[in-house]
């Protein structure tokens, strides 16, 4: 493995909001996330290691609306994410919500909610992977091109020496496009900056809540122990970017999902939100970039030159789909899949973006 970056893990991966589920919008990334989290729950055994664990942390998923025009488009997911063999996915009313999560705000109507899902550490399972794999790595190594021969892939140029080989893989999250454009190759990707707000010393928090997200607006937020939390809010006013390195986080997200008073504050589905934002907590603001595709599903398999193959474009669901899309592009790097709905030359169909 070779890392531009004087450690592992330590780019995109860093900063994600930690979190698996299977109440997806699409069957064939529940494919993805299923192979994931069968590998989740089977980590040590799958790895043969015992140094890193995702430390799945099984709270849920629960998805919140206040606008009673979204409880038929609620519950017609639910139902379709059961035709797909999901199980355990419930609708909840605004009182049975309560009922179960006391601190959730009066004004929302209906809820769906599946327990299995729940809250995982990236950072430990990226490690977890690459000790297991007992691969090689270089850090601090920047690739600068590709040989070719032939018409074929035969050596990867780095600023520290060429690495001959007849199968590569681009893995680079946001900066794949990047390294693709080295071998003449345009990727139908595009880097979309994303922040998180990481809160702590803040007591209100409820340690033991799910992943809360609110439908009407996608803000959500996650407990982290012992007293903290990760913020988010896909802002769909984002606009594509250049790939970065280094990402600059905007501080007033903070301000955005705190104070009562926004749009798209936390505190419209969790009052209690309210109480930390007047009890001037501690935060701050950490920025990353997502890999979007037009389609919004991933880029896995081989590009128009032959041994060069690329796993990335997961859209903001790297943490939960790339070991599933990892899994699948060995498969494929073997010859031993039949159908890739993710394929490169495949039809794109534009997508809205989602949460």
């Amino acid at each position: 493995m070779l890392e531009q970056r004087g450690l592992v893990c330590g780019f995109t991966t860093a900063v994600a909001a930690g979190g698996y589920r299977l109440q997806l919008e699409h069957a064939e990334e529940l494919g993805l996330v299923t192979r994931s989290v069968d590998l989740f729950e089977r980590f040590e055994e799958e790895t043969g290691q015992s140094l890193h664990g995702p430390r799945i942390r099984r709270q849920g998923y629960l998805w919140l609306t206040r606008d009673a025009a979204r409880i038929d488009g609620q519950r017609e997911l639910v139902e379709r994410q059961r035709g797909w063999g999901v199980d355990g996915v419930e609708l909840l009313t605004g009182d049975e919500t309560r009922e179960r999560f006391p601190w959730v705000a009066d004004e929302v109507v209906q809820a769906r909610f599946r327990a299995a899902d729940g809250l995982i550490e990236p950072r430990r399972i990226a490690l977890g992977l690459l000790e297991g794999s007992g691969a090689g790595v270089v850090l601090d190594c920047r690739v600068t091109g590709f040989r070719t021969e032939g018409g074929r892939l035969t050596a990867v140029i780095t600023d520290r020496g060429i690495v001959a080989c007849e199968q590569a893989v681009i893995a680079a999250g946001p900066l794949s496009g990047a390294v693709a454009a080295l071998a003449g190759l345009r990727l139908p990707v595009e880097p979309l900056r994303r922040q998180r707000v990481v809160l702590w010393d803040a007591p209100a928090i409820p340690q033991d809540a799910p992943m809360t997200i609110d439908e009407d607006t996608t803000s959500h937020w996650r407990p982290v122990g012992p007293a903290g939390a990760y913020l988010l809010y896909p802002d769909p006013d984002e606009p594509t970017a250049s790939p970065l390195e280094q990402v600059p986080p905007d501080p007033s997200l903070a301000d955005r999902l705190l104070d009562p008073r926004s749009p798209v504050s936390l505190a419209h589905t969790a009052p209690f939100w309210g109480e930390v934002w007047n009890g001037g907590g501690q935060w701050a603001v950490q920025a990353g970039q997502y890999t979007m595709t037009p389609d919004q599903r991933p880029l896995l398999g081989e590009t128009e030159l032959p041994g060069l193959w690329v796993n990335t474009g997961y859209n903001g669901h790297g943490v939960m789909c790339g070991p599933g899309g990892s899994e699948l592009l060995v498969d494929a790097l073997l010859g031993r899949l039949d159908e890739n709905p993710f394929r490169l030359d495949r039809v794109f169909v534009p997508a809205t973006q989602a949460f």
